[in-house]
């Protein structure tokens, strides 16, 4: 896997900390649902990536969707359309996309890998058979209208905003919802709880996992996760998130 100069087409803030940029990418061409690239910053004294899921993919471009946590992804915030962006990707395993009813999942910034995989699915299986059951903090509901083409949209926040307040498992039980297949990305304690939610309804469940990485091409062993079968790799019951993931189904690992 070789790094890209690839070409910022646009981006934008969203929401409080949370930014949208498209970039021109050979990328793009191979890109699925699930999958992310490494965003490499013009700074010599960071000398690692910084991991993005992908968001959405269009005619030779991709976008990216992230929260500011970090100087990394301040920096990252600054850069404008028409600048340069070194990257390597797409990386990782992404979601298998199945037939029957659809619940996707998402938690805040576990939110934009959900947008091209409802893209996908709505065009697989209807838009009618496809529920995005997200997450917020608040009011702010970054990708919704995104989400609202492809999917019927149920919302909670935090704080009660809009939508359910409390969890999306809450949300969940709240609006009904039902699905032959789960598939979600977030925080781990969401991950968790919706795995014992899925599989306690016989359901197929898909989790994406959200981990801090190094390389994020599955050689410094930084991002593990353990799992019920040994990894050839490392002859230990764990998987690479970056190399193995992100996504996994939700019976091959232990949370």
């Amino acid at each position: 896997m070789k790094k890209e100069t690839a070409k910022i087409i646009s981006q934008e803030c969203i929401a409080t900390d949370i930014y949208s940029m498209w970039i021109e990418t050979k990328a793009a061409d191979t890109a699925v649902p699930g999958q992310f690239v490494d965003l490499y910053v013009h700074d010599e004294s960071k000398l690692l990536p910084r991991p993005i899921s992908i968001c959405e993919v269009e005619d030779g471009k991709l976008r990216v969707v992230y929260r500011v946590v970090g100087c990394g992804t301040k920096q990252l915030s600054g850069y404008k359309a028409g600048d340069s962006i070194e990257l390597i990707g797409p990386l990782g395993n992404g979601f298998s996309m199945r037939d029957g009813k659809a619940v996707l999942v998402g938690g805040g910034i576990g939110i934009p890998p959900m947008t091209e995989l409802a893209k996908q699915l709505s065009t697989k299986i209807g838009k009618e058979n496809v529920t995005a059951v997200v997450g917020y903090r608040d009011s702010e509901l970054f990708l919704k209208k995104e989400l609202e083409k492809y999917a019927t949209v149920v919302i909670a926040t935090d704080d009660g905003s809009v939508g359910t307040h409390g969890t999306v498992i809450d949300a969940m039980d709240a609006e009904k919802v039902s699905g032959d297949v789960m598939y979600a990305c977030g925080p781990m304690p969401m991950l968790r709880a919706l795995k014992t939610w899925a599989l306690d309804r016989d359901m197929e469940c898909q989790l994406s996992l959200e981990e801090r990485m190094a390389c994020g091409i599955g050689a410094c062993l930084a991002c593990v996760c353990k799992t019920k079968e040994k990894d050839a790799h490392s002859n230990v019951n764990n998987k690479r998130i970056c190399k193995d993931g992100p996504v996994f189904d939700a019976n091959e690992i232990e949370l």
